[in-house]
């Protein structure tokens, strides 16, 4: 039997989370990433967007995730030398923690990026063996008493 977990009788709480993930590009893809001239647009706004809006629909991806009401977000996409570094921190009064809102909006970020620049990205074959996500991980979490237990 599949269920969520009963939280009703935690307080609430201040939570924060941070995650961060890289995506491995090619020399081709960075270029056009930083020059600008990829073709479906800018993949960092495209991303950055994109992480927030999927992070507050973690309860729709992940069936044991509670709905949580969002009081803070970010993302942040940065090129580097070897492709793209996203950066999410989440914030909630809640009774459970965000630390999946945070991974989910990495990894949707990372994804847009990947998406926008596959063309680029395949090889002769529509392979990709340049292209790696990795490093997902949560590098940050907050829980601090607040006093309420609305």
């Amino acid at each position: 039997m599949a269920r969520q977990r009963r939280i009703h009788e935690k307080p609430v709480v201040y939570r924060r989370a941070g995650a961060t993930g890289e995506l491995a590009l090619t020399a081709r893809s960075r270029a056009a990433i930083r020059s600008g001239s990829v073709e479906k647009g800018d993949p960092i706004a495209a991303a950055e967007l994109a992480g927030l809006l999927a992070l507050k629909r973690t309860h729709e991806l992940l069936p044991h995730c509670h709905p949580i009401p969002v009081t803070g977000s970010s993302v942040e996409v940065r090129p580097t030398r070897s492709g793209v570094k996203v950066r999410a921190e989440v914030e909630a009064l809640w009774r459970t923690g965000v630390e999946m809102e945070a991974l989910v909006a990495v990894s949707v970020a990372l994804l847009t990026v990947w998406d926008m620049v596959k063309y680029l990205e395949k090889d002769g074959h529509g392979g990709y063996p340049a292209t790696r996500i990795h490093h997902i991980r949560v590098v940050e979490k907050l829980k601090q008493g607040v006093g309420t237990d609305a």
